[in-house]
């Protein structure tokens, strides 16, 4: 991802600008001599509702189906809470009335591990929130109807909700000294309604319109306009709640635990060998957007501008739970995040 060099306001803000004027300017002008003038600023406030919905999180692990992993020593309660009673029930009641808290790795055996190399969980997800910002728009006039807009501003920083509980479904069987058993567990990995916001980012988003503006200068004070063009979205400075990153840490150490063959410590949330860091990333995104606006004269050279926009913007999301120690990927994981922001702009502009 690099950051674009025209950084933009609330990229989610598109917005609009007026295209008109009163002078006279052959430059690159498709047509000459209409007393418009060639160039327009404006500046205001910009506001940007995003209008899409969460999408699943996709979430992948170093751990492939199949594995297996010697189990070591467990809490009792570990065990029964992983185990599916009805595959052994003998087994079951067996180890819940054992006279002990923690089972030796002696009596766990082995267990082999399916469920954890990919799954989508459901009914999760990341929302933007809305966000204000100060826009600033510029246009060069072709002509009096035509202008081409740059959009430019302070990049506002955005929230990040973030919806519903990821769990890892555990499943696979254990063999134990006294007889086999099927695991069968939802284990729960973090909460992403925790907290204000699942994490937070800059938003630079410039965008490049092509105005058409109805009525003539001098002639109509109120013009309203029509622009179509393209917005660019790059996202930096991100932050991660830090409950849910301490969640992905703790979910990282499970995996390698499974890997170290200590699948008992994995079960009862033990810290392992590696040491995982979490890293949140933002892809960059191309999107169009549509805008219709008005600009009202009340001055030749002085306007007032306001503007509806929408862009069919999304992007994805990706966090990754590496070991510094090995650089080894224990947890990737994804989701496409709906931005479809809505923008409205209110503004003061020059034409010169």
């Amino acid at each position: 991802m690099k950051k674009h060099v025209l950084y933009i306001a609330m990229g989610l803000a598109t917005t609009t600008l007026p295209t008109l004027s009163f002078a006279d300017s052959p430059y690159f002008s498709l047509k000459d001599g209409d007393g418009f003038k060639r160039f327009s600023v404006s500046a205001g406030w910009l506001h940007a509702m995003p209008q899409g919905s969460a999408n699943p999180v996709n979430i992948n692990t170093s751990v492939a189906e199949g594995t297996s992993s010697k189990v070591g020593s467990v809490s009792k309660q570990a065990v029964l809470n992983a185990a599916d009673r009805d595959s052994n029930v003998l087994l079951y009641e067996a180890i819940k009335i054992l006279p002990t808290d923690t089972l030796p790795a002696l009596l766990t055996g082995t267990a082999t591990v399916n469920g954890l190399s990919n799954w989508q969980s459901q009914g999760t997800g990341l929302e933007a929130d809305d966000v204000d910002t100060v826009g600033i728009m510029a246009n060069y006039h072709f002509t009096d109807n035509l202008s081409l807009e740059v959009k430019a501003g302070i990049p506002p920083k955005v929230d990040i909700k973030g919806k519903g509980d990821i769990y890892a479904p555990l499943r696979g069987k254990a063999d134990t000294s006294l007889g086999g058993i099927d695991l069968k567990q939802d284990i729960h990995i973090t909460d992403l309604t925790q907290g204000d916001k699942a994490a937070s980012a800059r938003a630079w988003l410039p965008a490049v319109e092509l105005h058409y503006q109805f009525g003539k200068s001098g002639v109509n004070k109120f013009r309203p306009y029509v622009g179509a063009g393209v917005m660019y979205a790059y996202f930096n400075d991100l932050k991660m709640n830090s409950g849910i990153e301490a969640d992905l840490i703790a979910a990282g150490h499970m995996i390698q635990n499974i890997h170290d063959g200590q699948a008992g410590a994995a079960l009862d949330g033990k810290t392992s060998s590696a040491d995982p860091a979490v890293k949140l990333k933002a892809t960059d995104t191309f999107a169009p957007i549509v805008t219709v606006g008005a600009t009202y004269d009340f001055k030749p050279n002085w306007f007032a501008v306001g503007s509806v926009s929408y862009s069919k913007m999304n992007n994805e999301a990706q966090i990754y739970v590496t070991d510094r120690n090995t650089g080894k990927e224990l947890i990737r994981a994804n989701t496409k995040i709906d931005i479809d922001p809505l923008i409205t702009y209110v503004g003061v502009g020059y034409r010169f």
